[in-house]
């Protein structure tokens, strides 16, 4: 197997030219470079990473903390992760908190024990170590994405749910429909609180007074978005349209009006938020509010590597926000016959 020193004879060049055109190429002039790129293909030579990692006390691991691994928004952000890792030779390492601090807590651990070298979070909690800071030590590298307060002094990664939630209530509204409900996310969650807040918003921009009556909660399941739909048509309460804190919770909400015969959008429009995959192929396709979550994990990444690379850097930490935009497709339409008590 070829090792450091093949590839030096081969381009000659130094064994230290090498390694630091392995480990810092931007100080090796683009010439040699491409001489040792050339060598390392001729050779079908792979770096040692860990060996590599532990000279620079770094073990090339990103922990990724989230709730769970069911819903597809958590599986779209890995996905934009994991793209931007591989191509920087890092390692995602995924940890499942269901909520849990202490495990949050462990994973700081694994930082300080050089076992990872930074922390993503998609998660409402956070760790203690950032709650009660240190007085006289730098918090580990961390970045936070959709789902942190809004004085968080980390690097963080987010879409403007509230604009994008008044954008789906305005889109109902243009349509003619004035009673317009909602399936809200746990309020115990950021990301929820911003997409209710941003319902009002709608509301009270087309100029249609807030009905509490009109509001149901789920947990963003598909189970939670059905029973939400059976509790406001056995509410009692008239309305035409509902939007939806996220396309599972849509896809509950349009199986409970088929099961009661309601027919969408005829009788019924629904709306969703986040633009999975499936959406599109829901019956009728399910009009949304795009979120680029791939591109939102990608990004959170890039704000992991630039923490690496800047430890020391003081003052307020940098916010990434990314836009939104609204797909219409066949569950959204001009209300056409009003849904009966």
């Amino acid at each position: 197997m070829a090792n450091i020193k093949d590839i030096a004879r081969v381009a000659g060049v130094s064994v230290a030219t090498v390694s630091r055109a392995l480990s810092t190429p931007s100080l090796v002039r683009p010439a040699t470079i491409e001489r040792i790129e050339a060598a390392i293909a001729d050779l079908n030579y792979e770096p040692n990473h860990l060996a590599a990692g532990l000279r620079r006390q770094r073990s090339d691991n990103v922990i990724v903390a989230v709730p769970s691994i069911y819903n597809p928004f958590t599986s779209a952000f890995v996905e934009g992760i994991e793209n931007v890792a591989r191509a920087n030779k890092m390692r995602v390492l995924l940890g499942i908190t269901e909520g849990d601090v202490d495990a949050l807590n462990k994973f700081t651990s694994m930082i300080a024990g050089k076992q990872a070298d930074g922390l993503i979070l998609l998660e409402k909690n956070l760790p203690d170590i950032v709650l009660n800071p240190p007085a006289k030590s730098k918090l580990p590298p961390m970045v936070a994405a959709c789902e942190y307060p809004p004085d968080l002094n980390l690097p963080r990664v987010r879409t403007d749910n509230h604009e994008a939630s008044a954008l789906v209530v305005g889109h109902l509204a243009e349509l003619g429909h004035q009673r317009i409900a909602a399936i809200a996310g746990p309020l115990d969650q950021f990301m929820s609180k911003d997409r209710l807040s941003g319902y009002k918003l709608g509301l009270l921009r087309a100029r249609i007074e807030f009905d509490e009556a009109l509001v149901a909660q789920g947990d963003f399941s598909l189970q939670s978005g059905y029973d939400a739909m059976v509790r406001l048509l056995d509410g009692g309460a008239d309305f035409t349209a509902v939007a939806c804190a996220n396309d599972e919770m849509a896809l509950g909400a349009l199986s409970a009006l088929q099961q009661r015969g309601i027919s969408v959008p005829d009788e019924m429009s629904v709306a969703g938020f986040d633009d999975l995959r499936f959406g599109a192929f829901a019956i009728p396709p399910l009009t949304t509010v795009h979120i680029p979550t791939v591109e939102i994990g990608e990004a959170a990444m890039r704000l992991m590597l630039d923490s690496l690379l800047q430890q020391d850097r003081e003052g307020p930490a940098r916010e990434v926000v990314l836009p939104h935009r609204l797909i219409v497709r066949q569950s959204t339409a001009a209300p056409r016959k009003r849904r009966r008590k």
